[in-house]
């Protein structure tokens, strides 16, 4: 059995996909799926299902929803379920299932690793891989509380890393020119991320389209002050100032 939440909840068994249909059931397994293995107790899943305002018969609720788990993740366990009564709360034992998640972060510290030691080819591998886990947005339409939201936010901070580690490790291995397009796909989603425009910016100056590059810098420039009142960062003015100088020998790597 393997549990996938970096997109839409589903559980897959063989070639079964199975889903939790009851938003409250799912808001449930989501927040015991990200802290699989470790006990999350009553309280905290009262407030991912019902923040601050749970019902009068929160808890008897909250043992009827983790039944109905029980029941259908019991379906590929041999009729034994994985979510398991541990004081104070409940804990979902993944045991030899797997998550996407946990497989995301494995590779995300392989690229991190490879990049610092200098391996570019295999820090791309290893960020491709952890990338190509995504179906989507985290958990779908999964609205939870604390613990569904704080992870959530990690995994889009993290993918982010994968695509910068990538990208960088794409450059330096001269894959510039395929780059270009999905960099300006990337610095139109994120406007504010600088180090994406450097990259861009680099990636337009080894292709040869110095022009562009320097349209990348200032568009970025009016974007920061008006949107934040700030001026690109030092390493985005050097690689401006050479690349206006066209230093090509002396263009410094993506910020």
């Amino acid at each position: 059995m393997r549990f996938e939440i970096l997109g839409s909840l589903r559980i897959t068994d063989g070639e079964d996909v199975i889903t939790v249909s009851a938003p409250k059931m799912e808001s449930l397994l989501a927040a015991l799926l990200v802290r699989a293995d470790d006990v999350v107790s009553m309280d905290q899943m009262c407030t991912e299902i019902w923040g601050d305002e749970p019902p009068r018969r929160a808890t008897a609720t909250l043992h009827v929803y983790v039944s109905q788990l029980r029941k259908l993740l019991g379906r590929g366990h041999q009729g034994e379920s994985p979510i398991v009564t541990r004081s104070p709360g409940y804990v979902l034992c993944l045991g030899d299932s797997g998550l996407d998640a946990h497989e995301f972060q494995r590779l995300a510290r392989q690229g991190r690793a490879a990049i610092r030691a200098g391996r570019y080819q295999e820090a791309s591998a290893a960020c491709g891989q952890a990338l190509a886990l995504w179906r989507g947005t985290v958990l779908g339409e999964v609205r939870g509380g604390p613990i569904v939201e704080e992870f959530a936010t990690w995994a889009e901070e993290t993918r982010l890393e994968c695509v910068e580690l990538r990208n960088e490790a794409e450059l330096t291995l001269g894959r510039h020119r395929e780059l270009v397009g999905p960099l300006y796909a990337l610095v139109n989603r994120h406007p504010l991320i600088e180090a994406f425009h450097g990259q861009l910016m680099l990636a337009l100056h080894r292709s040869h389209r110095r022009a562009e590059a320097l349209r990348v810098f200032e568009h970025l420039r009016v974007t920061l002050d008006r949107e934040l009142g700030i001026r690109p960062c030092r390493q985005l003015h050097e690689m401006h100032r050479r690349i206006l100088a066209d230093e090509e020998s002396r263009v410094p790597a993506a910020a």
